[in-house]
């Protein structure tokens, strides 16, 4: 088994946590995934699995989601791989995921064919050329539904045109702390980006993380819909080194990181939402040097005490007091 893509550490890591790529594909000789019965979408399924399986260089894994518990459909979605519509229900959809859990394909979502591409930090040109390679290796094998003038076509109108999403993780403490989201997701919508909580909605996201995305997709290529990405998200995380600077002025802010460390490494009941609080904070002071942690180890543990993740962990069901338990054991052992 291969090392998961979290446990690395990318560019501009000490705001940008991830970077994913999303194209959304069409076989023309299939309606789109609502309007097909269940032996259809397996049809769909083993047309694009064939393919997929072809694709050089990767090794795919693949996972019919009617086989998979509901702790692992959960988890896969916790994890970034699926989307927790995907993951709702399971007749006729599946996922092919190469061993990193870098590249995934879901097969009927809400398009017939949704791969994506996932790396640690800032990589937006390296994500979209993995994409891109993939894509142009499926277009080769199979016929997409394609429009000359609308481009690639989708269920929803809003993935007309590259089919293209893509994202970076941002981790924004400071503009937290500073009352700054709610003005910033305003702003960005303006520029046809789309800021929200990358475990959690708006403002009041699970520990800090905001996943920036484009929202256009028609009448714009996909080179310009990266670029304007990255531009805004380098002048977000400008903002958040600045404000970083200004909170760093203030004793407090270094109280609450060390006191969150504390908790942490000497807690014996973590929920979620109060672990995904206190990393946050650790993760700060890990940035700033005031806290001796591996950023990468910081990210996997994000994902992984996550509810469905971390009861996957020890395989069996956990009610709620176990899995606190167990994440604050799982969380001592790894601040030691």
């Amino acid at each position: 088994m291969g090392a998961k893509w979290y446990l690395g550490t990318g560019a501009q890591n000490d705001v940008v946590i991830s970077t994913s790529l999303h194209l959304a594909r069409n076989l023309r000789q299939f309606p789109f995934p609502s309007r097909l019965s269940v032996p259809e979408k397996i049809k769909v399924n083993s047309i694009v699995k064939s393919a997929v399986d072809s694709v050089e260089g990767y090794d795919f894994n693949y996972f019919e989601l009617k086989t998979l518990s509901q702790s692992e459909l959960v988890s896969l979605a916790e994890r970034y791989l699926v989307s927790p519509e995907f993951a709702s229900s399971r007749d006729g959809k599946a996922l092919l995921l190469t061993d990193d859990e870098s590249v995934s394909v879901m097969l009927n979502e809400e398009d017939h064919i949704r791969l994506q591409v996932m790396y640690a930090g800032f990589a937006l040109e390296e994500a979209y050329r993995t994409a891109d390679r993939i894509d142009n290796e499926l277009n080769r094998k199979l016929e997409y539904a394609f429009d000359d003038n609308l481009g690639y076509l989708a269920q929803n109108p809003m993935a007309l045109g590259t089919g293209m999403r893509a994202s970076v993780v941002l981790h924004l403490p400071a503009l937290v702390a500073a009352s700054q989201i709610t003005k910033l997701i305003t702003t960005v919508s303006k520029l046809g980006l789309s800021l929200q909580g990358s475990y959690g909605e708006g403002a009041a996201a699970k520990g800090d993380l905001f996943r920036l995305s484009n929202t256009l997709t028609l009448g714009i290529s996909e080179k310009a819909a990266i670029d304007n990405l990255k531009s805004i998200a380098l002048q977000i995380a400008a903002q958040e080194r600045i404000a970083r600077e200004e909170i760093f002025k203030n004793a407090i802010t270094e109280d609450k990181i060390y006191r969150a460390y504390g908790v942490l490494k000497y807690a014996r009941l973590i929920d979620t939402n109060e672990f995904m609080e206190l990393i946050s904070l650790v993760r700060l002071g890990a940035v700033k040097g005031l806290i001796k942690m591996d950023t990468a180890k910081i990210e996997a543990l994000m994902i992984q005490m996550q509810p469905a993740t971390i009861s996957l962990s020890v395989d069996r069901p956990l009610d709620r007091v176990e899995r606190d338990k167990l994440r604050a054991l799982l969380v001592r052992q790894n601040l030691m």
